[in-house]
């Protein structure tokens, strides 16, 4: 067995987010809640790892602190720190954190109907992305693929045959148009010359997730945050975003943090596997490894409570007990109420995060 640490020492250099004791909390008019409790993460270049958990766990608290979008208030980061390539996030001013936003950390919201904007099209926020990546300051005054390029008349001629609008006489700023129409296509939006002009209520909910994918390909972000990017999708479009995830991972590089509740669809895409329970990081390791010989009881759980390849698996089994109020978490571990293996030690104690073998770290009396 490997020395027990706090943090997995692998390849520091390649490491491109750094999360330590991160503790966020959230000011209830019921008391306070702790959301994230002490999470200590790293997400390593050109490397998927998966958030996986029960609803309250915290993932989407994870992400959207990482990106600094809470709201606050009621959010507030009590303590920790998180590093994105040398910049700490938490102490940047929020124009240094806007400047990153996009191009630096890309955020693929759960809702994508309510992430897009209503009263623009599809082209015009596409465009936008692309104008934050060029390091442009983003406008809402800004025309169908609008740049700083002045037209000849075949810009006009291919832009009024790619998008079906009529480009006015004169001096009017086009370009763009040949890129955005390749990242719908590379969506596998089908017809997307006629797509760019169609607003966000016009398009199905499978079709405006991958226009947000769409975005986050146009950005070109280090990292990624896909917040349950497929759960409103029907199977067929969910293998087909996540290959397009994989390739945003192998095409350019780009680290990825994939929030979800399905094991099943982290087994697709991660390389590692990060299991949350009540704001608390209990188990990491490599996606194989969590499969095989699961460590942590509820990671035991909750691979016996989603449906395997054969029917003749027996009963799917559910985790007793419900998840505890964060406002008045359990003593010990906050798992023990609902643990089969629990001891005395288990009400009593905090079990802390240790590396129980080579990038292998559990939150478990019965592993350390």
């Amino acid at each position: 067995m490997a020395e027990r640490t706090l943090v997995s020492e692998r390849s520091g250099g390649s490491v491109v987010l750094s999360i330590k004791g991160l503790t966020v909390r959230y000011d209830t008019f019921r008391g306070e809640l702790t959301a994230l409790s002490g999470v200590t993460l790293n997400v390593e270049r050109s490397r998927v790892v998966a958030v996986v958990g029960e609803s309250g766990c915290g993932k989407s608290t994870l992400g959207l602190s990482i990106i600094r979008l809470l709201p606050t208030p009621p959010a507030r980061v009590v303590s920790g720190e998180m590093v994105y390539l040398g910049t700490d996030l938490l102490k940047s001013k929020e124009s240094e954190i806007t400047k990153l936003r996009g191009t630096g950390i890309s955020m693929i919201f759960q809702e994508p109907l309510s992430s897009l904007d209503p009263v623009y099209t599809v082209g015009e926020q596409l465009t936008e992305a692309i104008n934050v990546r060029e390091g442009r300051r983003p406008t809402r005054n800004y025309g169908p693929f609008r740049t700083d390029l002045e037209p000849d008349k075949e810009d006009h001629r291919m832009v009024s045959r790619l998008v079906g609008f009529r480009l006015p006489r004169g001096k009017r700023k086009v370009g763009y148009a040949e890129e955005v129409v390749e990242a719908l296509r590379k969506v596998q939006i089908s017809d997307p010359e006629r797509v760019v002009d169609k607003y966000p209520h016009e398009l199905s909910g499978g079709m405006a997730q991958r226009v947000m994918i769409a975005g986050a390909l146009l950005e070109k972000p280090t990292l990624l945050i896909a917040d349950e990017p497929t759960s409103a999708l029907d199977v067929t479009t969910q293998a087909q975003v996540l290959d397009l995830m994989r390739g945003l991972r192998d095409d350019l590089g780009s680290s990825i943090l994939f929030i979800t509740h399905d094991l099943a669809v982290a087994a697709q895409i991660a390389d590692e596997i990060v299991v949350m329970y009540a704001g608390e990081i209990v188990e990491h390791a490599e996606v194989k490894k969590i499969f095989r010989e699961p460590l942590h009881p509820y990671t035991e759980g909750l691979l016996q409570s989603f449906p395997r390849k054969y029917k003749d698996e027996g009963k799917l089994q559910a985790i007793a007990g419900d998840v505890p109020d964060l406002r008045r978490p359990p003593s010990g571990c906050r798992f023990h109420p609902r643990c089969k293996y629990v001891f005395d030690r288990c009400s009593k104690e905090h079990p802390p995060l240790l590396e129980v073998e080579e990038g292998r770290r559990v939150a478990c009396f019965l592993r350390h």
